[in-house]
């Protein structure tokens, strides 16, 4: 049979799970129908979830329809459980989407409707209750083609003409289609739905099941079967623990197959030895409620539970498959947890870290500085819920302080950071570029160092140490976020550097470029629709402007009026009870999580949390150097001029644009005899032979202008730039060339010290250039090398074209020469108001630049050795 994986979504008692059961019942799965207000739904399996009539955890059961084995997965609805939903999403190959026919779209529906399309997936549309007074079929499909998309279309009714018109307004191709065959295929359709050009929507009633039996059927004749690999692949998006203590890892196959006893491992070749973990699959179960099937080999497609995997995470990637990015919800509260007089907090820690595994968006953390723990919530229902679990689950009786607000930092402006940790017999230096993001983009890391400079193995390790930890602002100690963080340089030492040092390395450089940078404070905000009648809106509007929000002008809905805007979650959190009181119960305040912007009272903030970055002794920002033997610490605000490695240069050429406007230069040619021959030898064979002028008498104005004597033109005194095709010259010169057969980095050092022994005669600024375009994925780089600048071009990116774009811009300001034999090169660079030297001429140039250099040296020693001779004559004859 077919597999498919359909989770089923909705607003708080939009009747989602009612809906499950119906259609469990309708397939022949239930003999009875259950009822979460009776507390025997067949997926409320949990007793809290009983109790309180919601769904807290995401739940499966299988479901057979015509040739489809579909796994349904039911999601929380209260927003206090989104991350629980959000998880499930990451296996999802369509989404039900519950409405209530009463309420229609309400605030989290907006929110579940922007994560659909977020992680791209394709949905069907229940419209429920519709048995009840005051729910219009037509008034809430209008409002879901307003709010939620236009290409929403009613698939309950008959497929007449319009329904068919409906369709095809959804894609070109289906309009085509309709208008040739009067009509859509089945398959155009389907199509469309995976596409997500096309929703369709049913209406019903799930409690008295009318329409499901409709739904059903578009279901199984509009769904598509994924395609999955013949390799290994699975996506885990749970952790939890059976009733006997096992660890459960539920997971959705994506590529082959998955055997008991088949061995998984986390490998990745970005991941160091010490994080990557092998263990074998004990037990596959196939749950369906609250209980499994256990089966020997599941192909793809399967959602299921493994055990004997005590090291997976979810949203965590294994074989084949990718790991998830972070999720988008998360919370915006953190509360301080109260434990029993006399509770060791370690033992505590280690008894909720099990928690944290379910759901990593708890965030629990030990502040040992205060000695408390530290936990984030979505809101008062998860507390509550909270505190349940951990009373029996382990024992334990807590409570939670005040819930404050998860304030973020960013940076403002790109800053270089830097840290170095040398102890005695360790060693280890890190240069890091942190650049600001833009807003919702968290924290991204890579690399532009050169193996040159930094083993590839100690910049994975870098970029590990960067990724593991949550790294803390400067101004009130919150997590960092919506940043670029990039390796630019390091430095391993071969006989004392370990893996960490690498990590302290990296720590302070990001602390000692937080240091350095203005920093920003983010704080979370909402955004709010307000429905109320008229006479409350100047009141509404007022407090809007008071908590530092915005509101667009007040729209007409009926009878009431409604309001949308943001504002920050510090201000508007309390508001929806203030609502319900002046409005008398009449206003509706529907709240969801905009993301984070620039907190509205920093100053105010900073002051009340009294945060010392210097003082938080777990952060540091100061490097570690060695002198005599010994260790001793530097002020953050003092490395620079102690590290080891150069700093990055802002003016490096590739780094900024030329800001001044272009300035036509003459082109000054300076070539001798022997280049003129080479130039028009390429000229001919590219527009054909030049034939010579006849010999005619000048005019008698050409011979008045022969006797004006012309104006020599100043010497240009900007100051120059030399350009040299790194592997160009090295094939053109027959010593480097025979160097380059055995030994390819060997060549590549000897030009590049030659060329340093020239810019430290010449004083002019050299740019040696090396292709790396067949590197895959190569991002390029501009290192320093003793006083040049030496460019390796990213992927597809020639030595050529590089150098023709540098001359191009450094040309408006400076005198250009570049170095190569490419004759087509040449003619670029002549264009640009270059000029150019040959292989064969700067080789020359480079060997009379040397004798100079042995000339000079010569005579300093002789003239040393002569200082020194007459200094021992005049002792001796003082003596005397």
């Amino acid at each position: 049979m077919r597999k498919l994986a359909v989770g089923i979504l909705a607003h708080v008692d939009a009747g989602k799970t009612t809906l499950s059961e119906g259609m469990l019942y309708r397939c022949g799965c239930l003999k009875k129908l259950g009822r979460v207000d009776h507390q025997d739904a067949f997926l409320d399996t949990d007793t809290l979830e009983r109790e309180r009539g919601i769904t807290i955890f995401s739940k499966q059961a299988i479901l057979p329809l015509e040739d489809w084995e579909i796994t349904l997965l039911d999601t929380p609805g209260h927003v206090d459980f989104s991350s629980e939903m959000e998880r499930t999403l990451q296996v999802l190959d369509y989404a039900i989407l519950v409405v209530s026919g009463t309420d229609g779209v309400q605030g989290h529906t907006l929110t579940l409707w922007h994560l659909l399309k977020r992680y791209r997936i394709p949905t069907f549309l229940f419209v429920n209750k519709m048995d009840l007074d005051g729910a219009d079929r037509n008034a809430l499909l209008t409002e879901l083609q307003e709010r939620l998309d236009s290409s929403c279309v009613d698939f309950s009714g008959a497929y007449g003409e319009g329904f068919w018109e409906s369709v095809a307004m959804c894609d070109e191709d289906a309009l085509n289609q309709y208008l040739e065959n009067g009509r859509i295929a089945d398959k155009e359709i389907a199509g469309l739905i995976a596409r997500r050009r096309l929703f369709p929507c049913f209406f019903g009633s799930a409690l008295k099941l009318d329409g499901i039996d409709a739904f059903l059927q578009g279901l199984a004749r509009y769904a598509r079967c994924p395609a999955y690999p013949e390799a290994f692949g699975a996506k885990v998006y749970k952790v939890a623990w059976d009733p006997q203590g096992n660890r459960l890892t539920y997971l959705k196959v994506t590529g082959g197959s998955l055997k008991v006893r088949a061995l998984l491992s986390n490998r990745r070749a970005s991941l160091p030895e010490e994080k990557i973990w092998e263990e074998k699959v004990n037990q596959i179960r196939i749950y369906s409620g609250a209980k499994f099937q256990a089966v020997d080999e599941v192909p793809a497609g399967t959602v299921c539970a493994v055990t004997g995997l005590g090291r997976t995470y979810p949203g965590e990637g294994l074989g084949t498959e990718f790991s998830s990015d972070s999720p988008i919800l998360e919370p915006v509260l953190t509360y301080q947890v109260l434990l029993p007089y006399g509770y060791d907090p370690h033992t505590a820690m280690q008894k909720l870290s099990q928690l944290e595994e379910e759901d990593p968006q708890l965030h629990i953390v030990w502040n040992g500085q205060l000695r408390e723990i530290h936990i984030q919530l979505m809101g008062a229902v998860q507390m509550e819920v909270l505190q349940r679990i951990i009373r029996e689950r382990f024992g334990l009786d807590v409570n939670f302080g005040a819930g404050n607000i998860v304030y973020r930092e960013t940076i403002a402006a790109p800053v270089e950071g830097v840290g170095h940790f040398e102890p005695l017999r360790h060693y280890a230096e890190v240069h890091l570029l942190l650049e600001p993001g833009e807003r919702g983009s968290g924290l991204q890391f890579g690399t532009d160092c050169s193996e040159d400079m930094l083993d590839r193995n100690w910049q994975r390790l870098v970029l590990t140490h960067l990724e593991e930890r949550v790294h803390r602002g400067v101004l009130t100690g919150s997590p960092i976020t919506d940043m670029k963080v990039t390796l630019i340089a390091g430095r391993a030492h071969e006989k004392h550097t370990e893996g960490g040092d690498f990590r302290q390395a990296t720590y302070r450089a990001v602390r000692q470029g937080l240091m350095c940078a203005k920093s920003l404070l983010l704080e979370p905000w909402y955004d709010f629709r307000l429905e109320m009648p008229a006479a409350y809106v100047g009141r509404a509007m007022s407090d809007v402007q008071r908590m530092a929000g915005t509101v667009s002008p007040p729209e007409t809905a009926g009878s009431d009026v409604v309001l949308t805007g943001s504002a920050p979650v510090a201000n508007m959190r309390d508001y929806a009870a203030e609502v319900a009181a002046y409005t008398r119960g009449q206003g509706r305040l529907f709240c969801t999580l905009k993301g984070y912007e620039v907190c509205h009272n920093p100053d105010e903030v900073i002051e009340a949390i009294g945060y010392n970055s210097e003082q938080d002794l777990d952060n540091p920002a100061d490097s570690v150097f060695c002198s005599h033997g010994a260790g001793f610490v530097v002020k953050w605000d003092q490395v620079r001029e102690h590290m080891h490695l150069e700093g990055f240069d802002w003016n490096a050429p590739g780094q900024t644009q030329a800001s001044a406007a272009h300035i036509p230069q003459a082109v000054v040619y300076s070539g001798g005899l022997e280049q003129d021959k080479e130039l028009q030898t390429i000229f001919e064979r590219t527009y054909g032979a030049i034939k010579p002028r006849s010999i005619r008498p000048r005019s008698e104005r050409e011979a008045a202008g022969a006797a004006e004597l012309w104006p020599v033109p100043p010497r240009d005194e900007r100051p120059e730039f030399l350009l040299v095709d790194g592997y160009n010259i090295i094939f053109a010169w027959d010593e480097l060339k025979d160097l380059a057969k055995d030994n390819l980095d060997a060549a590549r050092q000897v030009l590049m010290d030659l060329l340093s022994n020239y810019q430290g005669f010449h004083k002019c600024e050299v740019i040696l250039v090396f292709d790396a375009y067949k590197v895959p994925g190569g991002l390029g780089e501009v290192s320093r090398y003793h006083n040049i600048y030496v460019v390796y071009t990213k992927e597809a990116e020639t030595a050529d074209a590089y150098i023709e774009k540098a001359t191009y811009e450094i040309a408006k300001k400076y005198r250009v020469r570049v170095a190569t034999s490419d004759a087509a090169e040449q003619l670029i660079i002549l264009g640009h108001g270059a000029l150019r030297v040959s292989a064969r001429a700067f080789q020359e140039e480079i060997g009379f630049t040397n004798r100079q250099i042995r000339e000079i040296l010569t005579e300093n020693n002789r003239h040393r050795r002569t200082l020194t001779v007459k200094a021992a004559m005049d002792k001796a004859l003082e003596k005397t």
